[in-house]
């Protein structure tokens, strides 16, 4: 029992090394490489495993797609920020779904919680830099924005759709770029 305890906790020792290790990862080329999104999704939520394990249902849809072009380091902040977000808005309580599929020329990843949703008034707010919905001290409005220019930087795009009360699901699409150029 004890010998199954260890290996278990050496297992998930090793994959919390190895997500630290690609997370930190800082590829100063300036090129785009070839990645996995979902391999890129796999390694924030394991950083995020202890906040979501104890009241948050994680719930990952992934389509089997092709390892694409773009900036793996930028795109592990943007599924940081918004794993974050979520996380905060359903007060670490409720469901996260973490979507990945291909949609015409695009993967789409879409983040959703069970939170407590933006309105209307603030939606078309929430990418300007330094707004921020959150009490005082618990964010400083540039998430989102650095969000939006990753994703522009891609050649991307990213959409919101919020209720109030029911929470919120942002969609980013990334051009499935698997060639060179």
């Amino acid at each position: 029992s004890n010998t199954a305890n260890i290996a278990l906790a050496v297992e998930k020792a090793s994959k919390i090394i190895f997500a630290l290790k690609n997370f930190a990862h800082n590829d100063q080329s300036g090129e785009m490489t070839k990645a996995s999104l979902k391999d890129s999704l796999d390694t924030v939520l394991t950083i995020y495993h202890n906040q979501i394990k104890r009241n948050t249902t994680l719930v990952t849809e992934y389509e089997d797609l092709e390892d694409i072009y773009c900036f793996p380091d930028e795109l592990n902040q943007v599924w940081t920020n918004l794993v974050h977000n979520a996380l905060q808005a359903m007060d670490y309580k409720g469901t996260l779904t973490v979507r990945l599929v291909k949609e015409g020329d695009f993967q789409r990843v879409d983040i959703k919680d069970s939170g407590h949703g933006i309105s209307q008034e603030n939606l078309g707010k929430i990418f300007a830099p330094f707004f921020t919905t959150k009490r005082a001290g618990e964010g400083s409005g540039i998430g989102l924005d650095i969000v939006k220019r990753i994703v522009d930087r891609h050649n991307g795009k990213i959409e919101v759709a919020s209720t109030v009360g029911e929470g919120t699901t942002f969609s980013i699409y990334i051009p499935a770029v698997t060639t060179p150029g």
